[in-house]
């Protein structure tokens, strides 16, 4: 995507610059934009070999820009980060970002769900033209370059390919991703290096994220129900947990048409229609990402989390049970599930594994799981299969340009800052959007005037 720029120094002489952005993500690329737009001399180091890799990889089946619903439920999705990322995405919400693409020359349509996509769904042309239009005010690329931290001189130091360089800069905005994904380059290990500067940082934690169920070796029915109470130390509920029969079978198989339900320990209440997967060891997909962090912190506090799964959400518990109670005559219960209600494949299977074969034959007890199938999770997926992450810098380290308070000159954006947001476009806006108001933050603190 581009090509990496040779720093012509070493330890021995270091360059000087006005402004250094480290990390090429759209949090970064947007601060860069916002200081070379207003003719400061920008230098950009990245680890990898090109710019934007996290970005290209959202976009792979269709990048999901922003989305489109009003201001008030979109800053509703930042949860309790609500207040800080607001005002961010107040100067820069969805209708700047759509406008922000169209001067790009990326044309973007509203999705049935709500969600802005580019007409082409690609990533590759806006990214493109995008860091056109930043080489041509001048913006420079280094790349291959990890950040290493500050020397005791308070250079920054990278590792690269021509050996540690270091790099002063009048003002530095840090944009070095989450901790997810490592490989693309966002791998966390920015955490220490602030904490030694007196920055806080909060814990990183996977967001957006995939979970494991408890693996159960005992049969069907009662004898595992009663394994899982032992498990767990809780009410026997009835909660699933993957038999190796049932993972063998369905793993990798998508739940469709379902609702999802959950209420934690403090009575907040999830609910949604949607689908999502069965894994060799638990759930993800896109249902189950949406609530995520309530199942996340869940677990964290009680060490697991039950979710309710309705099968059947076009069908009121009453058809339900009428249907259940039909004679069959001489079809087989799996026929019948297949014909009065349309349930079999991975529908099938995980009632099978919840009730039983004594509890199939329950019309009670199979209508109720139909309808409310409870499924505990023990464990969120590790960090760097999440799409995102929570925790990050601590807003009240920053101040409300997004410097640090105890590193005047250095600004935090993206997702290093401790805030999350469910996919849907929300994660990329407020990223953009830190990453304006850093890059005004910096100019600001330049002098130049243009900063607001």
């Amino acid at each position: 995507m581009n090509a990496p720029t040779p720093l012509a120094t070493d330890a021995s002489s270091p360059l000087h610059c006005d402004a250094v952005i480290v990390g090429g993500g759209p949090a970064g690329l947007m601060a860069a934009e916002v200081l070379a737009q207003a003719g400061v001399a920008v230098h950009l180091f990245d680890v990898m070999a090109s710019v934007g890799r996290k970005f290209l990889l959202a976009g792979k089946g269709g990048l999901n820009l922003t989305h489109s619903e009003s201001h008030a439920p979109f800053v509703s999705r930042y949860a309790g980060r609500q207040p800080q990322i607001e005002p961010l995405v107040q100067a820069f919400g969805g209708p700047e970002v759509r406008a922000w693409a169209q001067g790009l020359g990326v044309e973007t349509f509203v999705g049935t769900s709500g969600r802005v996509f580019p007409t082409d769904m690609k990533a590759a042309p806006l990214l493109r033209a995008w860091l056109q239009r930043l080489r041509g005010l001048g913006v420079r690329f280094h790349m291959r370059h990890r950040w290493l931290g500050w020397g005791g001189d308070g250079a920054l130091r990278f590792a690269a390919p021509v050996g540690e360089v270091q790099v002063t800069a009048r003002a530095v905005v840090l944009a070095l991703g989450g901790g997810s994904w490592a490989r693309l380059g966002a791998d966390g290990a920015w955490v220490s290096l602030l904490a030694q500067r007196g920055v806080a940082v909060a814990p990183l934690r996977p967001a957006n994220c995939g979970f494991d169920v408890p693996r159960v070796d005992a049969p069907a029915g009662e004898t595992r129900r009663a394994f899982l109470q032992e498990l767990l130390g809780r009410s026997p509920e009835g909660a699933v947990g993957w038999t190796p029969h049932f993972a063998e079978r369905f793993a990798g198989q998508p739940f469709k048409s379902v609702a999802l339900s959950f209420t934690d320990s403090q009575g907040r209440h999830f609910s949604r229609r949607g689908e999502f997967v069965a894994t060799a060891t638990g759930v993800e997909g896109s249902l189950v990402y949406a609530a995520s962090q309530l199942l996340r912190d869940e677990i964290e506090a009680h060490g697991h989390a039950t979710f309710h799964l309705d099968l059947l959400p076009d069908h009121a518990p009453e058809r339900v049970l009428v249907e259940v109670r039909h004679p069959r005559g001489s079809r087989s219960l799996s026929s019948h599930l297949k014909s009065r209600l349309g349930l079999d494949g991975i529908k099938a299977g995980i009632l099978y594994e919840h009730l039983g074969k004594d509890g199939m034959n329950d019309p009670l007890a199979l209508a109720h799981a139909i309808k409310a199938l409870p499924i505990t999770v023990v464990a969120a997926r590790p960090l760097d299969e999440a799409i995102s992450t929570a925790g990050g810098v601590a807003f009240e380290a920053l101040d409300e340009h997004l410097m640090a308070i105890a590193a005047p000159g250095v600004f935090c954006a993206g997702e290093m800052l401790d805030w999350e947001a469910p996919t849907g476009g929300y994660l990329l806006t407020a990223s953009l959007a830190s990453g304006m108001r850093a890059g005004q933050g910096v100019l600001r603190f330049l002098g130049t005037g243009a900063g607001g």
